[in-house]
């Protein structure tokens, strides 16, 4: 079986959370879904648990950060094309996300950016593999 990753994220508004990930086209597992939590599946072995906060804040004891004001981390995923890249931001932006950050452009490598309604921050990158910078 391949390893899965669950990244776990606090929101304050459940059903505007979903809301919003669902008009970048994601979708969500039901079976893993209800009022307290919602599974969302970016691909077969990845997955976000959006958690209200109450209900993360069950899994630790430490202050739950306000994404708003604070970077906890930066969930990147690839895209298929710098086209791709852009039509995800442009997706979130007409959702309600903000842009922190321009585009950049390093040829080989082509990264965007926004942060969510609850301030998480999330990157869209697109690799070119044959066009990588050798290690010397």
């Amino acid at each position: 079986m391949a390893t899965q990753i669950f990244v776990n994220l606090p929101v304050k508004d459940l059903n505007r959370s979903k809301a919003f990930f669902t008009q970048l086209g994601y979708t969500f597992n039901q079976q893993f879904t209800d009022e307290k939590a919602a599974c969302m599946i970016v691909s077969d072995t990845i997955y976000v648990m959006l958690l209200i906060e109450s209900f993360f804040q069950t899994f630790t004891k430490k202050e739950i950060a306000d994404a708003r004001k604070t970077v906890e981390c930066s969930i990147a995923l690839s895209a298929g094309s710098k086209e791709a890249v852009n039509e995800m931001v442009d997706k979130a932006v007409a959702a309600g996300a903000t842009i922190p950050n321009d585009a950049s452009d390093y040829g080989f490598m082509y990264q965007h950016s926004f942060d969510d309604l609850d301030g998480h921050h999330w990157e869209y990158i697109w690799m070119d593999p044959n066009g990588a910078p050798e290690n010397k």
